[in-house]
């Protein structure tokens, strides 16, 4: 086979490695990829939505599979753009359509899909600028906390959580009178906030049949102890300990088949992966997001403990045959340490010089983020650079190995949490 892996980032880092140890694999190229991602394949100068260039380079090298790692290409409808293309209709694509991709797409059409299928997720009311006014009233009205989400997508940034009504009113003129996050916040969802302890599951599904991969749970915040501003992800943990078979069983039966089952049933056209964004409410699992993707930095601990065949399921997946299939998980504890660049999540420099970087073993991979080649260099090339990812047979070891690795690799202004997993260790 030969592969595209659309992206940059860690998470397609960690999936281009995994699908580079595939016997199955012939070439793999990814754009437009990063230093990591160098030494599992060819990288490609190509954005992931320029879908005409796309489309010349899969036809000029033979491209037999698309796989694409962000949302960005999967909401703005790439898996429609080569079904409805006569010389592209024949690559399939690692995806859903432009409307299952909606459900990470457009808040307001998760929630509305929820609602029909009767899944368990926060009260909430939508509004944008023809109801604006009613939204003033209702977030007076709303008890605090209060919870507003951006419709669109927004870099991660979008979801603003306030104890104060008069912050929350502002923020919600920003978002709609200001267009703080541009077209995606023109419509606003505000939530009932929600008690509980956070963690992602991860389906893969051909639209009609499904298999869980290794949950996880990812640190949003930029300081130890969940302090600081919001960032893409500062570390993850897999598995997640008070995820065990019974609370995984509620999540299977009140979520993920109900899921899967209502894509099916309005013929909403699924295949390739569904991130699930969960929260535990006294022991109750309610659905706080829906990611049309893997996660990230989730990935970079998911894929370390899946022991399956990666393009083997993509086959399975393209093919109406993932039934068929047995997953297969590592028992050890896996643990991600991000290396930011200083000043991340907010402004900060890149090109700087990193070294000492170890090369993989069976207990230890360095993913690439943020990086690129300079020649012989790899120099930093965004807010999140490196992720380090340890297996270890307990949570707490892992953690050890990652923070020791964290400290050994070098470069200017470079931060990171020592507390990934603090909770469970």
């Amino acid at each position: 086979m030969n592969i595209l892996l659309l992206g940059s980032g860690g998470r397609e880092h960690a999936l281009a490695l995994k699908m580079s140890q595939s016997p199955l694999c012939g070439k793999l190229f990814i754009a437009p990829g990063n230093a990591g991602t160098s030494q599992c394949g060819t990288n490609v100068n190509m954005g992931v939505s320029e879908f005409d260039k796309i489309k010349s380079f899969c036809l000029e090298n033979g491209i037999t599979l698309v796989v694409p790692g962000s949302e960005e290409a999967l909401v703005n409808g790439i898996y429609d753009f080569f079904v409805q293309d006569e010389a592209l209709k024949h690559i399939p694509v690692m995806g859903p359509s432009k409307v299952g991709a909606q459900l990470e797409g457009s808040k307001a059409f998760a929630k509305l899909f929820m609602e029909r299928q009767g899944i368990p997720t926060a009260a909430y009311r939508e509004f944008d600028e023809n109801n604006y006014e009613e939204g003033v009233a209702y977030i007076k009205e709303h008890s605090l906390p209060i919870v507003l989400k951006a419709d669109g997508l927004a870099a991660g940034k979008g979801v603003v959580i306030t104890s104060n009504h008069d912050e929350a009113l502002e923020e919600f003129s920003q978002m709609i009178k200001s267009a703080k996050f541009g077209d995606a916040s023109k419509k606003v969802v505000i939530e009932q906030f929600l008690t509980g302890i956070e963690l992602s599951v991860f389906v893969i599904t051909d639209g009609h049949t499904y298999k869980i991969l290794p949950e996880a749970k990812d640190y949003k915040r930029i300081g130890e102890g969940d302090l600081g501003l919001n960032t893409g992800g500062m570390g993850a943990v897999s598995p997640v300990p008070f995820a065990d078979a019974a609370f995984m069983q509620l999540v299977e039966d009140k979520v993920i088949r109900k899921t899967i089952d209502g894509l099916s049933k309005e013929g909403i056209i699924y295949k390739g992966f569904v991130f699930f964004g969960l929260i535990n409410v006294g022991g109750e699992p309610f659905v706080i997001e829906y990611n049309c993707r893997m996660g990230d930095p989730e990935t970079e601990v998911v894929m370390p403990r899946l022991q399956n065949d990666l393009l083997e399921l993509f086959v399975a997946v393209n093919e109406g045959k993932l039934s068929s299939q047995t997953i297969y998980t590592d028992p050890r504890a896996a643990a991600t340490v991000m290396l930011v660049s200083q000043g991340y999540p907010e402004a900060y420099e890149k090109n700087k010089v990193i070294t000492n970087i170890p090369a993989p073993t069976h207990d230890q991979i360095v993913f690439h983020a943020g990086t690129r080649h300079d020649g012989d260099k790899v120099l930093t090339n965004g807010g999140r650079v490196l992720a380090i990812t340890s297996l270890a047979d307990t949570l707490a070891l892992a953690l050890v190995h990652s923070v020791q690795t964290a400290n050994q690799i070098e470069f200017e202004g470079k931060t990171f949490r020592r507390d990934i997993g603090y909770e469970f260790i």
